[in-house]
């Protein structure tokens, strides 16, 4: 395989990027990479190219591997951006260096620049077996994909149809100079006992085994699309906003009780793919108890980065700032058409006069509150939003103005106004939903 002519096809469509930037660790896979598009771009316009080395910080030896980048980089006329990370210590320290390595390369894309990565196809073998034993369903057995999109820009991996041999053999010739990992030789590490030991052995019984793999992929992404056709069908028709002002993800629930619970759990992860990492099959109990849970219950589904909750026959998705209380109270100097931000709870517009010799803060339910309404009389706030059928979830986070010691407004509820005071108009913006990276 031409590796040069094999880059190209991959990469023409992002040709009119502003940027490509190459993830380089300095071993063997990525300086091949980094060689071939500096021969690419001899002979073929080529974005601008960068290169950017995270240093994770874990091993001695890797303290001089950011000096090894520089050399290269230097000889061949690139730029390169160093970034020193942090990474969290837990079960797996494979999984946090990787979380490091992308955030950094999130930050890093400006609209429409592409992060080049070196994974060939020995890789996406790995990456296949490491999930087919650990259960994984068709999206995992889909594979790395050639193109996904990352924050503002693209991730590309124009070598997945190169094998591990093929960029040695094009090493060797150009007489390239690498790192070595210590750590790649560490069969404690699950990715690298797949390496050395059931590859080898896959290879030598099945010759054409990577590649098949990699056909399995391409299997597995076919029926992956049919299964999100289904699931933009299902979700469409339960796509929900009972509450206009509210800026969640938010589905109908007796929508998804028509649904088989293979449809069900098929249109939930489809809905949920962009906000959070979902649990394997033997795990969705959850998704029964909220399901099933009595109307007035108001079940919630802890996943890893938020929870599902349920208010009457809607579910709708907490993440971010909504999964803690915001600030008890600020005192505020307010005027007309004024946007204030409000602690981990969006923001606020006021609209009306105000009268300066009183002193104002906005506030949250803590129990109790009162308002006095034209024609109602003093009446008990939690009634009044129970009225409304505000889900208990916003009760507490829904911000209230205060006159010196008297409650006035109501965000987002023009006739929770108190009687007796000038109208003023409180809009709340609330937080949004977090997508993940």
């Amino acid at each position: 395989m031409n590796i040069l002519a094999s880059l190209l096809k991959q990469l023409t469509p992002y040709l009119n990027a502003s940027n490509w930037w190459v993830a380089l660790s300095g071993g063997l896979d990525s300086v091949v990479l980094l060689h071939a598009l500096c021969e690419l771009r001899k002979n073929q316009a080529l974005p601008k190219l960068n290169a950017v080395h995270v240093h994770h910080g874990l091993q001695e030896v890797a303290n001089q591997w950011p000096a090894f980048c520089q050399q290269l980089c230097d000889a061949w006329d690139l730029t390169l951006q160093v970034h020193y990370v942090q990474v969290e210590q837990g079960a797996s320290l494979e999984q946090a260096a990787r979380n490091a390595r992308y955030q950094v390369f999130s930050r890093l894309l400006a609209a429409g620049d592409c992060l080049i990565t070196a994974h060939h196809l020995n890789d996406q073998a790995e990456t296949l077996l490491f999930r087919a034993v650990r259960g994984s369903g068709v999206l995992g057995m889909t594979g790395m994909p050639k193109c996904r999109p990352l924050a503002k820009g693209y991730l590309l991996r124009p070598l997945l149809e190169c094998s591990r041999t093929q960029l040695e053999a094009y090493a060797q010739q150009q007489q390239l100079t690498w790192v070595e990992d210590p750590t790649n030789s560490d069969a404690d590490y699950d990715r690298n006992y797949l390496r050395q030991s059931i590859l080898p052995a896959l290879q030598q019984r099945w010759p054409q085994s990577l590649v098949s793999l990699q056909r399995m992929a391409q299997h597995m992404q076919q029926a992956q699309s049919l299964l999100d056709e289904l699931a933009q069908e299902d979700i469409a028709k339960a796509q929900a906003q009972p509450i206009g002002w509210l800026a969640l993800p938010c589905l109908d629930l007796s929508i998804l009780r028509e649904l088989s619970l293979a449809r069900q759990q098929n249109a939930l992860r489809y809905w949920l793919r962009p906000y959070t990492q979902l649990p394997d099959t033997a795990h969705w109990a959850g998704w029964i108890n909220l399901r099933d849970a009595k109307v007035d219950a108001e079940p919630c589904w802890q996943l890893a980065s938020g929870q599902l909750v349920r208010f009457a026959q809607f579910i709708f998705w907490l993440s971010a700032d909504w999964l803690n209380n915001p600030e008890l109270e600020q005192n505020i100097q307010p005027i007309n058409e004024q946007q204030l931000a409000l602690e981990g709870n969006g923001s606020l517009i006021l609209k009306g006069d105000f009268d300066i010799t009183k002193t104002y803060r906005i506030a949250y339910r803590k129990g109790g509150e009162v308002i006095s309404l034209k024609g109602r009389g003093r009446r008990d706030l939690k009634r009044l939003l129970q009225e409304v059928q505000l889900p208990t979830f916003i009760r507490n986070r829904l911000p209230l103005l205060w006159a010196n010691d008297q409650l006035i407004a109501v965000a987002n509820f023009s006739r929770l106004m108190d009687a007796q005071s000038q109208p003023v108009c409180l809009t709340w913006l609330p937080p949004k939903a977090n997508k993940q990276q």
